[in-house]
Formats: C-alpha cells, sequence, structure tokens
C-alpha cells in the first residue's frame, strides 16, 4: 500500500470534520441543511441529511435546524424511491461514542430497505442490540 493510501486510511473525519470541509455527492442543497449519499453505503440509496452548522448532536440542533432535515428525510425519500423502489426505510442517528457515532457532526441516515436484504427483519432498528432485535409479542 502506498503511504498516500496509508494516509488516508488513517485520516481522522473529524480533524477537519468531513461534513464541515468536503462532503461529496452532495444531492439536495438548502440553508440549513443538505444532503448526500453515504461514502460507505448500507444499501443502495443509503443517504445522509447533515445540517451545516457543526454541532455533534443531535439534540443539540435548533428547531429550525431539524424542521429543516426533516424536509430533506421526505424530499430524499421521494428521490430514492424513483431511483431504487425500496420496499421500507430505517431513518437514524448515532449520538456519541457509546451509540456508534464516529464523525461527530450530526448527520441522520436515510436507508433504504429491500425485501430479503436480511433473513428476519422484525426489530429494524432494534438491531443494533442485536439480542434485543426479535421480540414476541
Amino acid at each position: 500500500m502506498s503511504s498516500e493510501a496509508t494516509q488516508e486510511k488513517k485520516r481522522d473525519p473529524n480533524d477537519p470534520c468531513l461534513f464541515c470541509k468536503d462532503p461529496r455527492g452532495v444531492s439536495i442543497q438548502h440553508e440549513l441543511a443538505f444532503s448526500a449519499r453515504d461514502t460507505y453505503p448500507t444499501s443502495p440509496g443509503h443517504t445522509l441529511v447533515i445540517p451545516r452548522r457543526h454541532v455533534a448532536s443531535f439534540f443539540d440542533l435548533t428547531p429550525e435546524e431539524v424542521a429543516a432535515c426533516m424536509g430533506l428525510i421526505k424530499e430524499e425519500k421521494n428521490l430514492i424511491d424513483q431511483e431504487f423502489n425500496p420496499d421500507g426505510y430505517n431513518i437514524g442517528v448515532n449520538v456519541g461514542p457509546a451509540a456508534g457515532q464516529s464523525i461527530f457532526h450530526v448527520h441522520i441516515h436515510i436507508i433504504p430497505r429491500y425485501k430479503g436484504d436480511v433473513e428476519n427483519p422484525q426489530g429494524g432498528v432494534r438491531h443494533v442490540i442485536p439480542k434485543k432485535a426479535h421480540y414476541t409479542r
């Protein structure tokens, strides 16, 4: 591996912030937020909604920023439906290292889901803690 490739691999996505300095694959831009395809997609069409202001926690967003992000989620859903025709969606935010957050600039995942992409999708976002994903009603 070249030293350039090694440097890229070791690069901290928070220094400088990936979403502030080098947003890639921007789809929709608004004053308070933008959307972009995830560079490590979980499924075809996986998209991120990112507020423009650099803030780590979703809970620190202003009401206006939350509203802008929610509006972009709906806009992106329409685009993803047209391009990929998924069967469902998971929407999620990782807040803090214990929740798996690795880039400390808020970003909301829109993850299109497809029939058969997992053996048993029951529990949806509960799969972040696998032993709690499947439950009896």
